[in-house]
């Protein structure tokens, strides 16, 4: 074998050593120094500075209790010193010493705050934080950091214990724990760690994440706060909440000043220094005092606060019942009491619409359309939302006012039906009906009525309807509803529910009018009008009818017609008129009016005979 070839390069994977023993001392060994992670393929080579002529053979080694050792992966136990031993035969062996670093680096560092918390009141420093970094080699070192500032080591004030430990890999995992002496300043203070160690070619560092330990200090002074921090009104929720500046917070005792005999009164349903008015009102305005108590340190601090909760109330219309004729005047005026200056303006109740800013309110020349009710508004501008306001019932006296609805109401014979009459008028109107049936009223507003008639349709009602009458101190009048019936056969009527044994109709009076039945009114008219045009399309079809047997007698006493003999006969034309002339009548009318028509021979014509006629003249 070639020994020269031997200038060898050596790779073991992952090996450590400690020098061995058996060094010759003709010699001085070749030293060197290596560095390999943990885990890494470390490579020793047998430098060439060694005399490699007439070798006889190249060893690597490394002596462990009297053994040779290899070694196939990088460990902690690895940081050794390896032996490149030469030796030639007749000539003294010759070394080189390798020396293998190995490193490797600690887990991402945690910290844990102490769960005690520190008191600044303490003589002796107290555990602040523990910092903890895992499998590390070697050891790596722990620096204490408040606020970016690293922290060092002082006598009673800062101490830093640390607990090493090596694990059965042979890496370390070292706990550094942080006890001092804190300030109230403190309080906010942000605590961590870092972790510095070794890899190949540098150094390194890791830092924990930052924590805020909790410190404990007396209170100097207490104060008082009201939420929400604006002018408060009537129904707001109010909270009045004591504050200090100690942690923790001391006993608090929360009392409100008597107005009259100007001592404090202990206040219920305080719960850690907080009490809380769902709907404040105004007999909560007053003094209140905050008294806190440190019992650690005996400390004893006060604060008060003036409640003001803003109002605006007895809101009064005069007169509050005005009755009033058409065409007179009123003046209504508007007052309030409230604990800031007050605006008012009027509006009027069912359109909302403002009419006059000012406590007085002027209406002339009332008509019936003045009637109703008025709203007076009272409100506070500095105080966003506080308004109250005082209706009024403007009464204008007449007579009933009545207002017909001009609509056929279709019905079904031996139904039930609800007939609605609106009056209004003052006096409050009575209303009573033609007809017997069941009569239900109720008030629409103070000065309207609504009554209801259930009856059910009869011939009588059909022929004459249903009149509501109503009358008061100042005169009467009367509206009639008319009733038709629904005929299948002819027409089809559109109803909200087909199904239901009841209609209902509703006569109810204009926005600008008032109407007085007369006993000929215009649905009378309607319901005549409408036969009218039925007699005249009957009398239209009986004159083409006539029309129609006179042509028909004609041609019979010309002998173009085979009435009356057997067999067939056709009625020629010229070629170019045969079929030219077609005749069609169609009667659009109804079974039963088509019965008044009559035949040549003043028979009626059954209804089948009526309905279409074709007639062929070809002569």
């Amino acid at each position: 074998m070639d020994l020269t070839r031997l200038l060898c390069t050596l790779l073991l994977t992952a090996c450590c050593c400690r020098h061995s023993a058996g060094v010759p001392d003709e010699a001085e060994p070749v030293r060197e120094i290596l560095e390999y992670k943990v885990g890494d393929n470390a490579h020793l080579n047998c430098d060439s500075s060694l005399p490699t002529d007439n070798l006889s053979h190249v060893d690597w080694f490394f002596k462990y209790k009297d053994q040779h050792i290899r070694i196939f992966q990088v460990t902690p136990k690895d940081e050794r010193t390896f032996i490149c031993q030469v030796k030639a035969p007749g000539t003294h062996a010759r070394e080189k010493y390798t020396q293998l670093h190995i490193y490797k680096a600690p887990k991402e560092p945690t910290i844990q705050a102490s769960a005690s918390g520190i008191s600044v009141i303490s003589q002796v420093p107290q555990e602040v934080a523990t910092c903890t970094g895992e499998d590390g080699f070697p050891i790596p070192r722990v620096t204490w950091y408040k606020n970016r500032k690293p922290l060092k080591e002082e006598k009673n004030r800062v101490i830093i214990s640390e607990l090493r430990t090596k694990e059965s890999s042979g890496l370390y995992t070292v706990r550094s724990t942080l006890w001092a002496q804190l300030e109230k300043e403190d309080k906010e203070a942000l605590f961590y760690c870092e972790l510095s160690y070794r890899l190949p070619g540098g150094d390194h560092m890791k830092e924990s994440q930052e924590i805020n330990v909790t410190v404990y200090y007396p209170m100097e002074k207490v104060w008082l706060e009201v939420i929400p921090n604006r002018l408060l009104k009537e129904g707001d929720r109010v909270e009045l909440r004591c504050l200090s500046d100690g942690n923790p917070q001391p006993h608090f005792t929360l009392r409100k000043q008597d107005p009259t005999s100007l001592s404090w009164l202990e206040l219920e349903n305080v719960s850690e220094g907080v009490l809380v008015l769902e709907q404040a009102q105004r007999h909560h305005s007053g003094l209140y005092e905050c008294l806190g108590l440190d019992f650690e340190t005996g400390v004893e601090a006060t604060d008060q606060q003036q409640l003001l909760v803003n109002y605006v109330s007895n809101v009064q219309v005069q007169p509050k019942a005005p009755v009033k004729s058409e065409g007179s005047s009123l003046k209504l005026n508007c007052s309030a009491e409230s604990s800031q200056p007050v605006v008012f303006h009027w509006k009027r109740e069912k359109t909302e619409e403002t009419l006059k800013n000012g406590s007085v309110l002027h209406l002339t020349n009332l008509t019936r359309e003045a009637g109703g009710g008025y709203l007076c508004v009272a409100s506070v501008p500095k105080v966003p939302g506080l308004k109250h306001t005082q209706l009024v019932n403007v009464t204008i006296n007449g007579s009933p006012w009545v207002m017909a609805k001009e609509e056929r109401i279709w019905v079904r014979e031996n139904e039930e039906v609800n007939l609605t009459c609106e009056v209004s008028g003052q006096p409050r109107p009575t209303i009573s009906w033609s007809v017997n049936g069941t009569v239900h009223e109720h008030d629409k507003d103070f000065q309207t009525v609504l009554s209801t008639l259930t009856v059910q349709v009869i011939p009588d009602l059909l022929e004459k309807g249903a009149v509501c009458q109503a009358s008061n101190s100042l005169g009467s009048n009367k509206t009639t509803i008319f009733l038709e019936l629904v005929n299948l056969t002819t027409l089809t009527i559109p109803t909200e529910d087909t199904s239901s044994s009841q209609s209902t109709t509703t006569s109810s009076p204009s926005a600008k009018g008032n109407s007085t039945s007369t006993g000929d009114p215009v649905k009378k008219g309607t319901k005549q009008e409408s036969k009218g045009v039925v007699i005249v399309a009957v009398i239209v079809c009986i004159l083409l009818l006539a029309v129609l047997g006179a042509v028909l007698y004609f041609l019979y006493k010309k002998g173009k017609m085979p009435c009356g003999r057997s067999g067939k006969q056709e009625i020629t034309l010229p070629l170019a008129r045969k079929n030219e002339i077609v005749v069609e009548v169609k009667s659009d009318k109804l079974p039963e009016e088509m019965g008044l028509l009559q035949g040549s021979n003043g028979d009626k014509r059954a209804p089948r005979d009526q309905g279409e006629k074709y007639i062929d003249l070809r002569n």
